[in-house]
Order: C-alpha cells, then structure tokens, then sequence
C-alpha cells in the first residue's frame, strides 16, 4: 500500500513580508493538553440536500474526489484522484452550481503528474495544485492549470534531498506557494516553498521521532509564522512511531513543536488543516482519544500551545474526520469520512464550546447514492456547503466513483 493511502485505510491570512527564511531545529514541546469539553449531539434534517454529480458515469470522467472543492467566480473546481483519459491517473474537473461537470485536464501523459489528493488554490485566476506521484522522478509535482485547462508542471519532487509525496494543498503567501511533502528522500516529510515560476526549496526537514513526521496537511499562515500538523511523530505514541504534533515555522525560530498528540483524552493523528479564528487555532484528528483509540476529535489550541479537546465523535454522530473545519459566522462545519446514521459518514457544525450537530449522514439513499466517505472538507458559498464524497453515487456501478454534494444550512 502506498503511503499516501494511510490518509483513509490506517487511520487538508495576511503574512509578513520577511516570512521564512529557513527552518531551524526542534524546539522543546509547550503546553498540555485540557480535558475533554462539554458537547451535546443533535441530528438536523437533511431535505436541503443535493447530489450535484456523480463521478465516473460518462467517458473519461474522474473518480474517486479526495479534496475540497475551491469557487472561483460562481465555478467550483476540484480534482479526482483516479480517473480521466490516462491510465486512471486523475483529474482536474469544473462544476456549475446546478451541476454540470467538465473534465479539465487528466493526469498521466507523459512526466505529467499523477494522482492528485490535494484541493486546488487560486491565485490571480490561475490554479495550482499538488499531485501525490508522477512528475520526472515519479515521486510528486506542483502544478498549475488554468481554467481552460492547460497544464504546466512547475516542479517534480524526488531529485537529491528534495521532498516526496506532496499530499495537502499549497498555500499563498505574498505570491509564493507554500507546502508539505510527506516523505523525503533523507527525512520523514518537508516544508517547502516554490515560485509561480517553479524555483523551489526545502524549507524544513522533519526527522521524525520526537520532532514529528508524515505532515499530510496543508499549512495555514498567521502574521508571519506558518502552522500545520504531522500525522505521525512527538512525545506519545506507540509502535506507529507517535501520534502526532501541532507544529509553527518561522524566519525567527525555525521549527517548534507546539503540543504533542496522544495523552490522556487527547485525540491521535491530525492529518487535516488547521484554520484560525480569532487567534485560536482549530482542528480534527482522525482518531483518538488515546484513552480508547477512538473515533477522533475536534479540538482548539491557543498560541501558547495550550490544547483543548472540543469533541470526541463517538461513531453515531461521525466517525474520522480526514478533513479540516471552515467558519461560517462563528460556527464551525466539517466532515467525518465514516459514522454517522448509516455509517458512511457526515456532514457536521460544531460551535466553539463544542456543541455538535449531525447535517447529513451519508448513506441515506439507496446503496450509497447520495455519496459514501466524505474525505474532504466543505466549503461555504452564500448560505449552501459544497463537499466532496470519495466512493458511492450510483447504486447500479460496482466501482462507484464518488459524488460532489450541496447542502443548505
């Protein structure tokens, strides 16, 4: 199995001008984490939602949508991570708000990238985005399409002690395009910045252990510092080697870890993004609390790395949140990939004092046909959430290729 696929089967700002210039080494973890919040769980009604597309039902179309979709201009744009007219490499595609779908672009032609697991960034009308393999050393690129759907591969990843297996979305920061890889070649995972015009550079290596390792997740910039998450690595863990950090990166004190996942209530592996709301950092693990490896957590943290578990899922009300939260007006959505009333997943909000409520379960239509494992985030557009599921959408195809979705709130 390949690394990347852990996402699922084993267990996603204003800046300063000076931002990182390197990373240095790792810092002493602060803070502790808090005990469990309170939460109550509620059910909504799901009569406002609709299935937008159903992938794989024409030629060529992609499947298997692992990433958030991203608007542009009143369009939606993802990618599939298989698909398309190459070899089921992936694809970009287009949607309209009242569902018509169109393959932009398909991966897999020549040292074209391949598989893309990552949601798409728009800067200045152009997109760029991250595929997991492929590229001139088979191990990743960042690329960009525009909305016409030409392609260019700005940088394959693989050469000398440069990253591998890019697999969150970038990020920009006063035009140039941040990220991670999981793998490198001598580390357990990369920052890295690149160019729009491709000149990259390896921002911070992670060496896994106590530092952290595996980060699967998409940074998020605040004034100056970037943060994100590891999957694997810090202070607690167990054979798997940790479960997990929070971590900031920035020009003045390179890489410091910020709380170590896996102690007490504590939620275990945060492969999704953080956002920031306020100056509290937000975000999910996929599983946890540690205490019986459970069905993961929502949780906050304050700049000093004091760590606050929000929510425990306990399988009826969602199950493994894969994907980070967005704010609507101060409520937070997200997505668990499994649970929920039929056990293909949800759709969920959940206020700041951790009070969650069940939108949609996945799996209310026949055999799946309103979507199964929703891997992605949502996205908000004037008062509907847009998302993404990674299998189901039609009851009579045996290799369902997922569904893209909106639903009222």
């Amino acid at each position: 199995m390949n690394s990347f696929a852990l996402r699922r089967y084993e267990f996603s700002i204003t800046a300063a001008a000076a931002l990182l210039a390197g990373c240095g080494g790792s810092q002493p973890p602060v803070g502790v984490p808090a005990g469990v919040g309170a939460h109550r769980v509620e059910t909504a009604s799901s009569s406002s939602f609709r299935v937008l597309h159903r992938f794989g039902t024409s030629p060529n179309d992609g499947l298997r949508p692992d990433a958030s979709l991203i608007d542009v201009n009143g369009t939606l744009y993802g990618t599939t991570v298989h698909g398309g007219a190459y070899n089921n490499e992936g694809t970009v595609f287009s949607i309209s708000a009242a569902g018509v779908e169109r393959v932009l672009h398909s991966f897999g032609s020549s040292h074209d990238g391949t598989q893309p697991y990552a949601s798409l960034i728009d800067v200045n009308g152009t997109l760029y985005g991250t595929t997991a393999s492929g590229g001139a050393a088979g191990k990743g690129t960042v690329f960009s399409v525009t909305t016409a759907g030409v392609e260019h591969v700005l940088h394959s990843f693989g050469s000398g002690s440069d990253g591998e297996t890019p697999l969150a979305s970038l990020i920009n920061v006063n035009g140039m395009l941040y990220g991670t890889t999981d793998w490198g070649s001598t580390s357990d995972g990369t920052v890295f910045r690149v160019s729009t015009g491709g000149s990259e550079r390896v921002l911070c290596d992670f060496a896994g252990g106590y530092s952290g390792g595996e980060p699967r997740a998409a940074l998020i910039a605040v004034k100056g510092t970037l943060y994100g998450t590891t999957a694997l690595g810090g202070l607690y863990g167990d054979s798997y080697g940790g479960d997990g950090t929070l971590f900031s990166v920035n020009a003045t004190h390179g890489l410091v870890i910020l709380h170590d996942f896996g102690k007490g209530d504590d939620g275990i592996a945060p492969v999704a993004s953080l956002i920031d709301v306020k100056g509290t950092l937000y975000g999910t693990t996929l599983t946890g609390p540690v205490n019986f490896r459970g069905n993961g957590t929502v949780f906050s943290i304050s700049a000093d790395g004091t760590e606050r578990v929000l929510h425990s899922f306990g399988s009826d009300d969602g199950s493994r949140p894969e994907a980070g939260l967005i704010d609507v007006k101060g409520t937070l959505y997200g997505t668990t990939a499994f649970g929920g009333a039929y056990g293909y997943g949800t759709v969920f909000s959940i206020s700041t004092d951790g009070a969650e409520h069940v939108l949609h379960s996945f799996g209310r239509l026949r055999d799946g046909a309103d979507g199964r494992q929703p891997a992605a985030g949502v996205i908000y557009v004037d008062g509907t959430l847009y998302g993404t599921t990674y299998a189901g959408g039609d009851h009579r195809r045996s290799d369902t290729g997922g569904t893209a979705f909106a639903l009222r709130i």
